[in-house]
């Protein structure tokens, strides 16, 4: 199977608006992304949201104040992609794809959704125990409880990546067979290609799928993958074609630092995806 180039330029958006953010570094990385990819892609970057302080707010303050700039953002995204757009985001938290797959689902309701992340992020409000919006966003995007933002995923267009801290309402979707899941570990990419299957994708990658200490997360929980293992999945998904690729979850800087962190090693992890995505 031969990944598919796309023969327009990739659409390069960084998202830098609060979206449940309790510190500023994930904020301040998706500028930092958005301004590396534009080098990388030859491509100029639209960056959407104000970046504001953090408050920690349960999930709906958090989402009313956010919605406006997430309409926006779904606004811009629908119109690149119905134009024939890849997608490339820097996307800040992963509460951000609350605007991007509702919009991904309707215009291509053929791709299937790879979310590399350490949890589930399949919580209900009914469920959540922390009240944090961004483990609502799958249900979110599915219309198991109303965002404001439209729906129209399902889950069984979802495979799950590298997840294990996972709570008993997420793993009980795994268990159901709701949510196809790959763990890391050994062969992951192997397995990661036989759940998919063919057709075309939509990738998100949370950076807290990763080993701790390799990029800086909010979360750090052992058990991720590593670059080579993160860049074998890229090979395997760079075959199919490539709908967009969303980047969410790392912060600027480490915690108590002020100095940038190189994105570089993450973004050649990711290289297979942004070459297909770039046409080059």
């Amino acid at each position: 199977m031969r990944g598919i180039l796309h023969a327009m330029s990739p659409a390069l958006t960084a998202y830098v608006g609060r979206t449940g953010d309790r510190n500023p570094r994930a904020m301040a990385a998706a500028r930092l992304l958005g301004d590396t990819l534009a080098g990388v892609l030859h491509q100029p970057c639209t960056v959407l949201g104000e970046p504001s302080p953090p408050r920690a707010l349960g999930w709906a303050d958090e989402l009313a104040q956010a919605r406006p700039s997430l309409l926006a953002l779904a606004a811009h995204v629908a119109g690149r992609l119905a134009a024939g757009h890849g997608l490339v985001s820097a996307t800040g938290r992963c509460a951000t794809s609350l605007a991007t797959l509702p919009v991904v689902a309707r215009l291509r309701p053929d791709a299937q959704v790879v979310w590399f992340d350490a949890h589930g992020d399949c919580n209900t409000p009914d469920t959540t125990t922390s009240g944090y919006l961004g483990g609502l966003v799958l249900t979110g995007a599915a219309g198991w409880w109303d965002t404001g933002l439209g729906a129209g995923l399902t889950l069984d267009r979802v495979v799950l990546v590298g997840a294990r801290d996972l709570d008993p309402a997420e793993q009980a979707l795994i268990d159901r067979g709701v949510l196809r899941h790959v763990p890391a570990g050994l062969h992951v990419a192997e397995r990661l290609q036989a759940t998919l299957g063919d057709g075309p994708v939509y990738v998100h990658v949370d950076c807290d799928v990763l080993d701790p200490g390799l990029v800086p997360t909010e979360y750090q929980v052992p058990g991720g993958l590593s670059f080579a293992d993160l860049h074998a999945t890229c090979e395997v998904l760079a075959r199919h074609e490539l709908v967009g690729l969303e980047i969410a979850e790392v912060e600027a800087t480490w915690p108590g630092s002020d100095e940038p962190v190189p994105v570089s090693p993450l973004l050649q992890a990711l290289g297979p995806l942004l070459r297909g995505l770039g046409g080059r």
